[in-house]
């Protein structure tokens, strides 16, 4: 006798949370007079443009996964993908029954399950068809859609990527609890990298250890990372160098960890074993900034209000005089959750936006239970100094709370032995 298969141990959300989501994706599409959805595949940006799959399907995960989903008004949902049995069937989530191996024919496979729904001469959404948060010119693929045309000639397809957003940026308790876990994470990551991060440590080990301490503890790829570190080192780069660390460099990063695809962020500022005077200080400003800036950052508020008071508040509590007199100030804030999840706020120093989305965002307003990276930077008047740092937010009727545990700004490394890892073979050279 053979035992029954069990699920894979995955973390999984609930049947309710699927319920939840199907039924709000659904009423809007009654709204909007859509038979169906399509949410194709394109596993870019870290995954970040195919999260609307993933979240109508909860199949997903990994670097290279490309998903597709058929997302009917009425009738089942499909899901298209490679080994989808092997990979997306019953062991692995419990929301969609009909699982298609489609060996790499999405658009062809989507097509075709439109045909048996009946649905030629209906108004069909996809999502990605024309420009999103991040993505301004759009995200399906020429050949996927092209495909999708010949299947049903006589539909009409649409943009339904705000459509989606209007349901997934007011995220459910389950959301909320694997957020606070990514955000956990991340924080454990930063342990390890206090630890590394000693003069001699080459970069990319102090990363390694970093990135080390997420992936023990269960965080998927892909997540997205930015890292840089030295004196005053300015914008991050997409990798750590080679370069060892000497005392007083500082580490900069955005730091997220993926539970289940949801990506909480950090934007942490460490110090090798002391902190130049002017980052000290500017992280202290910052803090009360900050602190401030996040009563402000409230249900209701929209994104221009946010970005004044980012500004207002800068200006107000600089120092009148000294080096740091008429320190500046922008904001960076984006959603978070399973990718590329909107606003998508950028402002230059001052406050004034610099992209195409931020500017079509200034009346948004944010929800309760909205979730964010919200991380201003502040510089001093000649440019010369800045300091950004941030943490995944929640928002509420009464402000923003943040998600994380550790205290705001620098954090600096305690001089400490660290001499564990390897020499023989390295990506410069070796045996």
């Amino acid at each position: 006798m053979t035992d029954t298969p069990t699920m894979h141990p995955y973390r999984r959300f609930s049947l309710a949370e699927r319920d939840r989501r199907w039924k709000a994706v659904r009423r809007r599409m009654a709204e909007e007079g859509l038979a169906a959805i399509i949410a194709p595949p394109n596993p870019g940006n870290s995954t970040d443009w195919q999260a609307d799959a993933r979240y109508l399907s909860h199949c997903g995960g990994g670097a290279d996964t490309s998903i597709g989903v058929v997302f009917p008004l009425e009738g089942e949902v499909t899901v298209v993908a490679t080994s989808a049995q092997e990979r997306w069937g019953p062991l692995v989530q419990d929301w969609v029954a009909d699982v298609r191996t489609v060996n790499r024919q999405f658009g062809a496979a989507m097509g075709e399950r439109l045909r048996e729904l009946g649905l030629d001469g209906q108004r069909i959404g996809i999502s990605g068809l024309v420009g999103g948060t991040r993505t301004p010119e759009g995200t399906i693929m020429h050949g996927t859609y092209e495909a999708l045309a010949r299947a049903v000639p006589n539909a009409s397809f649409v943009e339904v990527g705000e459509l989606m957003q209007d349901v997934r940026e007011i995220k459910s308790q389950e959301e909320i609890d694997v957020l606070q876990c990514s955000i956990d994470l991340v924080e454990r990551a930063l342990e390890a990298q206090l630890i590394a991060a000693q003069p001699g440590v080459p970069d990319y080990v102090v990363w390694a250890e970093t990135m080390h301490a997420m992936f023990r503890r269960g965080s998927e790829l892909s997540v997205h990372f930015n890292w840089v570190s030295g004196d005053n080192p300015g914008r991050t780069l997409t990798r750590p160098t080679a370069r060892p660390l000497r005392g007083g460099d500082l580490i900069l990063g955005e730091i997220e960890a993926s539970v289940i695809g949801y990506r909480a962020q950090r934007l942490p500022v460490v110090a090798v074993n002391r902190c130049p005077p002017v980052i000290r200080d500017l992280s202290a400003i910052h803090g009360d900034m900050y602190a401030e800036l996040l009563s402000v950052l409230r249900a209701g508020a929209t994104v221009r209000e946010v970005i004044a008071a980012t500004v207002d508040i800068t200006r107000r509590i600089a120092p009148r005089s000294g080096p740091l007199a008429g320190l500046k100030a922008a904001l960076i804030l984006h959603g978070r959750g399973l990718g590329d999840d909107r606003p998508l706020v950028l402002t230059k120093l001052g406050g004034d936006p610099f992209y195409g989305a931020t500017e079509r965002a200034m009346e948004a307003v944010f929800p309760e239970d909205g979730v964010y990276i919200c991380k201003p930077a502040i510089s001093t008047a000649d440019g010369v100094f800045q300091f950004a740092w941030g943490d995944t937010v929640r928002v509420a009727p009464g402000g923003a709370r943040r998600m994380g545990r550790m205290p705001h700004g620098v954090q600096v490394s305690e001089p400490g032995p660290f001499t564990d890892w390897p020499t023989d073979v390295t990506v410069l050279g070796g045996a």
